[in-house]
């Protein structure tokens, strides 16, 4: 593969635990990392006409990479992070991080994305699952994505057409990749809101276990129910599993202690899954993406 695509950086039986936040993760058969729409669309023409499968990794975030790792071709949009601003609206490729967009909005006194200063994600990936902190979600500032469907073809998809919903949208049910998106902000004052965003920064630093690796919140909030809450009252926080732990400064997120492995991470998921509903009959579902194949 890597003969057809000279001018691109591809690594072969590259560890994936090198780019995810929870430092776990098997091998990718190929790792691409494109720097254009161009060369974006060129691999997924090239994997249709091998017939080889591929996937997209964002900046491998919020999600945890099986042990066995992925077949096929790897394609992480880092690289492809470019941030604008036309007036009111924001402009980002998908591999930007979130939180330099929110930046570059505050930059040019743009208001509507303070909530998202400490999402740790890319833009496309943000935008892929409707993600969201402190009352405020994608979906309130989002205008229109570029798509790259499976069949090599470029579709913008409005607002209307994302159905977005709690952690969901149209996206998760086709194959394609999410290119740039726009979003529509408003003008602001810059002191107000660098202090909204430093408050929300400081309120994360106190909550959120940030020495550690992790995946981020584990679990979709359920309805009428808190889940580090329901975690606590298990009495599950602290839990250990492998090099994996139940986060003793917020009981949503699992942390990696000591090496641990996605096996150690599913295992525990699954034995909390269970607590949970044995206990209060609640079910827990993931918010965090899981793939790829078992050792």
């Amino acid at each position: 593969m890597k003969g057809s695509f000279p001018n691109l950086a591809i690594l072969v039986d590259e560890p994936l635990m090198n780019y995810t936040f929870t430092k776990t993760g098997g091998p990718a058969d190929f790792l691409a990392f494109p720097k254009t729409a161009e060369e974006v669309q060129a691999l997924v023409l090239y994997c249709k006409e091998q017939d080889l499968p591929w996937l997209i990794l964002g900046n491998a975030s919020n999600l945890i990479v099986k042990d066995g790792g992925i077949r096929g071709l790897v394609i992480m949009l880092s690289d492809m992070n470019e941030i604008t601003v036309n007036h009111e609206v924001l402009t980002a490729e998908a591999g930007a991080k979130l939180i330099d967009a929110t930046y570059v909005a505050l930059d040019h006194k743009l208001t509507g994305f303070e909530f998202a200063c400490g999402i740790p994600g890319s833009v496309g990936g943000a935008v892929f699952m409707n993600a969201g902190a402190y009352d405020g979600e994608i979906q309130g500032v989002f205008e229109s994505c570029d798509v790259l469907l499976a069949d090599g073809t470029i579709k913008t998809y409005t607002k209307d057409e994302m159905a977005f919903s709690y952690r969901h949208t149209a996206l998760q049910d086709v194959k394609g990749i999410i290119l740039r998106a726009r979003f529509s902000l408003a003008k602001g004052d810059y002191e107000t809101i660098k202090s909204r965003m430093g408050e929300l920064t400081e309120l994360r630093q106190l909550k959120q276990p940030l020495e550690y690796p992790s995946c981020g919140s584990v679990f979709k909030r359920p309805v009428g129910h808190y889940t580090g809450k329901l975690i606590q009252d298990a009495g599950l926080q602290g839990l250990k599993w492998g090099g994996a732990q139940i986060s003793e400064k917020h009981a949503g997120f699992i942390v990696n202690v000591d090496n641990a492995t996605a096996t150690d991470y599913l295992e525990l998921i699954a034995h909390i899954q269970k607590t949970i509903l044995e206990k209060f009959g609640v079910t827990l579902e993931t918010e965090v993406r899981i793939i790829g194949e078992d050792a």
